[in-house]
């Protein structure tokens, strides 16, 4: 029992690092880019699946982890949680600005950036303060 429980506990740890790489890969294309219409097309064919793939990952190992400790909610636990629908409802609101910027005027991506660079910004500090904490307590 306890080999699996280290193994479920390494996985959600693989599982937090990847979700770290894609708001990493997310922010490198937000600003690696200038045509909304690419951007666009790459975000909802790659980045949008993989992002809420590892989300829907790691919260299924989290889900998993706190079954194995019989539903335990520990002040770790409840602070993933918190930080998990913080994440969600920050990436929705991203995902749904972008979703209705019109690419024909030049300047709707330009006004959008900076708002989605500091979303983005913010789910990283989240995720690295919650990553650390998990790691080292």
């Amino acid at each position: 029992m306890n080999e699996m429980y280290n193994m479920g506990l390494s996985l959600h740890s693989v599982g937090a690092g990847a979700i770290l790489m894609a708001i990493f890969m997310n922010l490198f294309l937000l600003i690696s880019y200038t045509d909304l219409k690419k951007y666009k097309r790459i975000h909802s064919i790659v980045l949008w699946p993989i992002t809420f793939t590892v989300l829907g990952f790691v919260i299924f190992t989290g889900t998993i982890m706190m079954a194995a400790k019989h539903l335990d909610f520990t002040f770790a636990n409840i602070i993933m949680i918190i930080i998990s629908i913080v994440y969600i409802v920050l990436e929705v609101k991203r995902v749904k600005s972008l979703k209705y910027l019109s690419t024909t005027k030049d300047h709707a991506f330009n006004a959008y950036k900076p708002m989605a660079r500091t979303i983005l910004q913010v789910e990283f500090f989240m995720m690295v303060i919650i990553s650390l904490g998990m790691w080292f307590l």
